[in-house]
């Protein structure tokens, strides 16, 4: 295959990856909550592995305005699955975790995530799972995108 198929290869792959795995987020958050937003899931999985994460914080992740992740957060905050707290270092900020019923919500629906990725994997060689990750890893060093989006 050519360098230039290649690529073409590689960036059909990666867009058609990324339109599922938007679909994929939409799902995901309305198992978790059937009121919730498409990107909800991917905001409480980076406020679990957080535990407290400034709402300014959530907003550089996901490079987003702050009004956009208070909207978003406050919906969370509503239906009972995330609390807001003062942040103790400075008052006019506020820290945001998850409440346990967002906890077990979220860790439920991530590990049922976890086991379909567990069978989609399944008959691949224990090495081409381990390079599968480096490379998407690396990748995503590449883009600027964190691997925990």
């Amino acid at each position: 295959m050519s360098d230039e198929r290649a690529l073409l290869a590689v960036e059909r792959e990666i867009a058609l990856l990324f339109r599922r795995g938007r679909a994929k987020v939409a799902e995901l958050s309305r198992q978790v909550h059937p009121e919730l937003e498409g990107t909800a899931y991917s905001m409480l999985g980076f406020i679990e592995q957080a535990g407290r994460v400034r709402v300014t914080d959530i907003g550089a992740h996901f490079a987003v305005g702050k009004a956009t992740v208070s909207r978003q957060v406050k919906a969370l905050e509503e239906i009972g699955l995330v609390a807001r707290e003062a942040d103790p270092l400075d008052r006019r900020a506020s820290l945001v975790s998850l409440t346990p019923d967002g906890a077990e919500r979220y860790l439920r629906v991530r590990d049922s995530r976890t086991g379909r990725f567990r069978e989609l994997l399944a008959t691949w060689p224990q090495d081409d799972v381990v390079r599968f990750a480096d490379l998407l890893e690396r990748f995503n060093g590449l883009t600027g995108e964190s691997p925990e989006s």
